[in-house]
């Protein structure tokens, strides 16, 4: 038995035998301002919602000012998206003054179509997001949001979902590719590379 396949039967183990009731952490923890300088991000896993499922929280810090930032991050349009590995394509399927409905194809679930429902406040540089059709994407719910904050020349990003599938457990502790963390790990540094080649766009 390799390695990885024998870490993974560990895994599945301690999953089974209550690994997952590890306590998770308060939605108000925060990484110092050390740290982000770091450009390291940080991905807590936090209390989920009452209905059950997993919740998450990924702060992580972006260098450019908030204003160009919150450009690229409502610009639905952008070609830009679809180089994220995990979005095969996306489209704006409806937009009218802070409400942006759009639909993507997730590689992970390549034959669903999710309806993303975002809305924005720009005055607080916060974005709202919930998913539309849980159902169709065989997931109970999906929601969360996105906050800027601004920290010298650069922006502090918290990202905070709550999501409850079939594995949603397992997902949330798996530690390898494939998992809740490999995956955030992934998105944060993504925006932070992919912002650096486009922002003058946004300036």
């Amino acid at each position: 038995m390799g390695h990885r396949r024998l870490a993974l039967l560990i895994f599945v183990l301690f999953f089974l035998t209550g690994f997952t009731n590890l306590s998770a952490q308060s939605p108000t923890i925060e990484p110092s301002e050390k740290q982000l300088s770091t450009g390291e991000p940080f991905i807590y896993k936090i209390e989920p919602d009452a209905k059950g499922g997993e919740a998450y929280k990924l702060v992580y810090l972006v260098p450019v000012p908030i204003e160009v930032l919150w450009k690229f991050k409502t610009n639905f349009h952008g070609d830009f998206v679809e180089t994220n590995k995990y979005i095969k394509n996306q489209r704006v399927i409806q937009e009218e003054q802070n409400v942006v409905i759009i639909e993507n194809r997730l590689s992970s679930k390549p034959g669903s179509k999710f309806r993303w429902r975002n809305i924005l406040f720009p005055n607080k540089y916060r974005l709202d997001f919930v998913l539309e059709n849980p159902e169709q994407c065989d997931q109970r719910f999906h929601y969360g949001h996105f906050q800027l904050e601004p920290l010298g020349a650069h922006t502090k990003v918290s990202h905070v979902a709550y999501f409850d599938f079939f594995g949603a457990s397992l997902w949330a502790y798996y530690p390898w590719e494939g998992g809740m963390y490999a995956f955030l790990d992934y998105i944060a540094r993504w925006e932070q590379e992919t912002i650096l080649k486009v922002k003058d766009d946004y300036e």
